[in-house]
């Protein structure tokens, strides 16, 4: 196991041996050409981003300040809650305020 450690380490250090160790090697974007800057196009679009950021957010402050108006309840009108046999749990609705007669 040592030994096959040791080798890999000698294979590196041979391929790399033609290479200067110093200067990182640049990533190329798939879309790059070799006159446009990659880091001017990050630094751009990081600068668009914020800048969305900020405005729906100063947009969303603005929308959600604004008064909007409420509607009227509508009539309790007497035909909506027609109950013509009993609920199984009772005189009252399942969701309503039971009424109690003491």
């Amino acid at each position: 196991m040592a030994m096959a450690m040791m080798r890999s380490g000698f294979q590196t250090a041979i391929r790399r041996s033609g290479r200067n160790i110093n200067t990182p090697s640049k990533r190329g974007f798939s879309s790059s050409s070799s006159q446009h800057d990659d880091a001017y196009e990050t630094a751009k679009w990081e600068k668009i981003t914020y800048l969305g950021i900020a405005s729906c957010t100063a947009l969303a402050v603005y929308c959600l300040s604004k008064p909007h108006p409420h509607h009227e309840d509508p009539p309790a009108y007497p035909y909506l809650h027609i109950r013509n046999k009993e609920f199984p749990w009772g005189p009252d609705g399942l969701f309503e305020v039971k009424h109690t007669d003491h």
